[in-house]
């Protein structure tokens, strides 16, 4: 027999299950959300998320052509890992620290600026040997833009595009190394699209991106990463999060794999040029990480 109590519970669940229903928030709401919210800002957007479980999608302008900034030193790390399975080299093998470089216009020799670089420790011991899976670390960690411009140096920046091609990316293009001013006046500038960033970590996260091994070395290095003011900004801290930053003036991104307590995994990628105030541009994609986030852990 069915007392108050019972029906009382019974009311209560279905209450639940109701609000539950109707405050879950669905793939095209969240999209909605996304655009909304960086569309109160200045500037231009992309944004790419892709959730490694059910293959579900949000794409904003994710053919849209960005500077690549340092995300371009992703594409470099995978060409490194590729060159060492092919033994072209090894990751102990080292490099003499210099700061002199060829632009691909003429040649010519420049250098880089120490106080323009975000790691500038290397800066006091040019002359000196640093292994290559040091070097690899400091350019992904610390966006070391001398450590980059040696370990392009050794892979060749036509390797890296062409890697990115075979990986199925069509458009991320790796020119040259940071800093060449000549190129630079040129436009000839290492660009990528939030689309491409997208599939080339998606390849790592499945281990696809030259080898498992490989792989989940990437994931490793790009886990340490000392920038996190975007994607892992409003995240819980235990959330760990694969990732690589970007900026110059006006430009700000941030692309990874965020893993989540359950063991699924996602790919974010948000991109921003032409911010006329970057530290709000930087909040909003910070706010867009964390509704990607919500959306993924509602019941």
């Amino acid at each position: 027999m069915r007392t108050l109590k019972s029906d009382t519970l019974l009311i209560a669940s279905c209450i639940i299950m109701l609000l539950s229903c109707q405050s879950k928030v669905t793939k095209e709401k969240l999209g909605k959300n996304i655009a909304s919210v960086l569309g109160q800002q200045s500037g231009v957007f992309a944004v790419a998320f892709k959730d490694l479980t059910t293959g579900e999608e949000i794409l904003i302008d994710e053919r849209e052509s960005f500077h690549a900034a340092s995300t371009m030193k992703t594409p470099v790390l995978i060409e490194v890992c590729k060159q060492v399975v092919a033994g072209k080299f090894s990751l102990t093998d080292s490099i003499v620290l210099k700061n002199e470089f060829k632009s691909i216009v003429d040649s010519s020799v420049f250098t880089l600026d120490p106080q323009d670089d975000s790691e500038q420790e290397l800066y006091n011991h040019l002359g000196e040997k640093r292994s290559i899976s040091s070097l690899a670390y400091d350019m992904i960690i610390a966006s070391s833009n001398l450590a980059t411009n040696l370990i392009i140096e050794l892979v060749d920046a036509k390797n890296v595009t062409q890697t990115m091609r075979d990986l199925g990316a069509r458009d991320i293009q790796v020119l040259r190394g940071v800093e060449d001013a000549k190129a630079f006046d040129r436009g000839l500038i290492n660009t990528t699209t939030a689309y491409d960033l997208m599939v080339i970590f998606e390849k790592i996260a499945n281990g696809e991106a030259v080898n498992p091994e490989a792989s989940q070395i990437m994931i490793g290095i790009l886990s340490d990463q000392k920038f996190n003011e975007i994607i892992p900004a409003k995240l819980p801290k235990d959330v760990k999060v694969a990732h690589k930053t970007g900026n110059i003036a006006g430009v700000n991104h941030d692309s990874g794999i965020v893993f989540l307590p359950d063991g699924r995994k996602y790919i974010v990628v948000l991109l921003s040029k032409e911010a006329k105030d970057e530290k709000a541009a930087i909040a909003a994609m910070a706010s867009v990480s964390e509704m990607i986030y919500s959306y993924m852990m509602q019941p």
